[in-house]
């Protein structure tokens, strides 16, 4: 009978003190920690963005919420990743603009070729609210089960192979693995390449082997990937940004209180704000450790016929993509 009462008392005192803590806000009662998912390794640029994410988000919320991080493909590539978030399986994820455009095509607009003229222009464009603004509301227009916070950068995509590339004639009738989208597939065959499309994780065997002689990204994902010990040359084209989106599932979403979401989108604006810089800042040491590896980087390709050959590209590309790839398009070339 005592050991009755005890055990009673117990179960009071916990129930109590469980009420205490939410009736005053203990942190403890209500920390909620979140899947934050992408397809690169933590060294790359994607996991700058989620540890600036992570620390705003903390900061904001006082320590009650926070995200776990599963990078290097942990959780699928990114298309796989995409349908995960929407579904409610992820809470945040992380992939290529041109990776999005799967789900949403409009997206593609920023995987038009040369149409950020340097890397500050880069910066400056992602920095725009209005321009995150209108890729937000397009996203929304088109996409089910998940929205986009935030854009962020890798940096400007080059190619790399076991050949220099000086000029567009260097990749005539060449094999170039490139992301299976319509932007990637129309310019590529404009500049006389072949295309071929493969989950990211297959480009460095299909290098090895000769199924592509040629493929292309970020300076540090080529890096980080050791890309180079394949394809040992990088051919500075600067011929794409690797735009990103961070995105959140609305099922997480909806579960959020209205000042939890806003300290979602705050710290995903935030990130949009830093990241470029120390992206750009990444590019350039990757480079330099590049060089010390032995790596040939190829500084002065001759941009000329690649640029001839996508300007007429762009604008075919908007129109066939949609209203929202126009308008954000001019937008872009607005920036000064």
């Amino acid at each position: 009978m005592k050991n009755r009462i005890t055990a009673k008392r117990l179960l009071c005192l916990g129930v109590g003190i469980l009420a205490l803590a939410y009736a005053t806000g203990d942190s403890r009662a209500q920390n909620r920690k979140f899947t934050f998912a992408y397809d690169q390794p933590k060294s790359t640029a994607y996991g700058v963005a989620g540890d600036l994410f992570d620390a705003k988000l903390k900061e904001l919320s006082k320590g009650t919420m926070s995200i776990d991080q599963f990078p290097a493909a942990q959780l699928g590539q990114e298309p796989q990743m995409l349908q995960k978030m929407r579904a409610g399986d992820i809470d945040f994820v992380i992939t290529s603009t041109a990776n999005a455009s799967t789900a949403a095509p409009q997206a593609g607009v920023f995987s038009l070729h040369y149409i950020f003229r340097d890397q500050d222009h880069l910066k400056k464009v992602l920095a725009d609210p209005e321009i995150s603004k209108a890729f937000r509301e397009m996203i929304k227009e088109s996409v089910q089960g998940a929205h986009v916070l935030g854009l962020i950068t890798m940096g400007l995509r080059n190619m790399y192979s076991k050949e220099e590339i000086k000029s567009v004639n260097d990749i005539k009738g060449k094999k170039v693995r490139v992301q299976a989208t319509k932007t990637e597939d129309t310019h590529f065959p404009a500049y006389g390449a072949q295309t071929v499309h493969m989950p990211f994780g297959e480009v460095y065997t299909s290098l090895q082997t000769g199924v592509v002689q040629i493929a292309e990204n970020g300076v540090n994902v080529y890096m980080s990937n050791k890309h180079y010990e394949v394809a040992p040359i990088l051919s500075m084209t600067e011929h794409e940004a690797n735009n990103n989106c961070i995105w959140v599932s609305d099922k997480t979403w909806n579960t959020l209180t209205d000042e939890q979401k806003k300290w979602v989108q705050q710290a995903a604006d935030y990130v949009s704000q830093t990241e470029p810089a120390k992206a750009l800042q990444l590019e350039k040491d990757s480079g330099e450790k590049l060089k010390k590896l032995g790596v040939k980087i190829v500084e002065n390709v001759d941009k000329s016929g690649f640029i001839k050959a996508a300007e007429p590209v762009q604008d075919q590309l908007a129109k066939e993509l949609g209203p929202h790839a126009v308008k954000i398009l001019g937008m872009v070339r607005n920036v000064k």
